[in-house]
């Protein structure tokens, strides 16, 4: 398979990035293609503004869906998002790997998301192109994130509340919006404090899940 693994973590010694090294090393041995979309050290522009479309089509006034709609029929996004669009038409897999910030993915992220996933490019309400029909339908996606917080405090009666709930928005409403199959979530909890044995047993279970949801590559 061809996958995508965007990757938004500030610290390049953190567990994190330590997930995403063996990830990519496993991957890559499993025979897959990956490509590596790792936010922070890109320098990734996170906020939409009137700097990511090449010819505006308005100057009077900015609205974004308007001008996402048009640059994308048009291919007149800024070379990073065209970059990335890229990447996203050649996946067949998509993985957003993220610590989780308030219950939430970094600003990083949501600003890959809310720069790529443009109107136009991965939904159009204009055509109903959505859910079911969405532009990005017959790819995957899979989540993949760290909590500070125990599991205990991310579940059913918890005092954060169930963490796939308060996940679904970004599950269900984006990437099912774009009509991406979304596979479920792997999450590590309490990961602010782990000894060096559950480091190494928490990453050999991501592996493992990850050759688990592939298929593998054909000869």
């Amino acid at each position: 398979m061809n996958i995508l693994y965007v990757f938004a973590h500030p610290e390049p010694k953190s567990f994190n990035s330590a997930m995403k090294e063996a990830a990519l090393k496993t991957l890559n041995e499993q025979g897959h293609e990956v490509k590596l979309s790792d936010l922070f050290a890109m320098g990734f522009k996170s906020v939409l503004d009137k700097h990511d479309f090449l010819q505006p089509k308005r100057t009077d006034v900015f609205n974004p869906f308007l001008e996402q709609m048009s640059a994308s029929k048009n291919g007149t996004f800024s070379r990073d998002i065209m970059d990335e669009m890229e990447k996203v038409r050649w996946a067949d897999m998509l993985v957003f790997h993220f610590p989780i910030y308030f219950t939430n993915m970094p600003a990083m992220m949501k600003g890959w998301i809310d720069r790529v996933f443009a109107a136009g490019f991965a939904f159009n309400p204009a055509t109903q192109s959505a859910y079911e029909t969405g532009l990005l339908k017959g790819k995957k996606a899979m989540l993949v994130m760290t909590a500070g917080a125990e599991e205990s405090l991310y579940s059913k009666g918890g005092m954060h509340g169930d963490i796939h709930e308060i996940l679904r928005y970004i599950t269900h409403c984006t990437l099912e919006y774009t009509g991406l199959e979304v596979l479920p979530s792997h999450i590590v909890f309490g990961a602010g404090k782990m000894s060096g044995e559950r480091v190494t047993a928490e990453i050999s279970s991501y592996m493992d899940r990850l050759i688990s949801v592939l298929p593998p590559a054909m000869d």
